[in-house]
């Protein structure tokens, strides 16, 4: 699946957007930290990444049995404008500001997983 079709696709769920909002605010994050901050399954969370993987906007490396995962570089003119408004788009929702907090909370007490 490619294109700007696929990539609109993606950006249709919810919490794909929030999954990409945090990535975007965070760097890369272990998906207990994704788990953590969207008070999500673990099955859900890898399901969504393993979909934003397949369509090129994020990339994953594994470290022992923990996956790490962050937003690629843009590979084109629409997936940087893409970023500039997940960026842009960071603090402006409710809920973008409770995932940060859980995120925050769960980083600092080093207790995901």
């Amino acid at each position: 699946m490619g294109g700007a079709a696929a990539l609109f696709k993606a950006l249709s769920d919810q919490t794909r957007l929030r999954i990409l909002r945090l990535l975007a605010k965070g760097g890369e994050l272990c998906v207990c930290d994704l788990v953590a901050a969207l008070d999500i399954t673990q099955s859900k969370a890898s399901r969504h990444l393993i979909y934003l993987k397949h369509v090129g906007l994020v990339k994953d490396r594994k470290e022992g049995l923990w996956s790490y995962y962050s937003l690629v570089r843009p590979r084109d003119a629409l997936h940087r404008k893409v970023i500039v408004l997940l960026n842009g788009a960071v603090g402006t929702e409710p809920s973008f500001k409770k995932d940060y907090s859980r995120l925050l909370k769960c980083l600092r007490k080093k207790s995901c997983g």
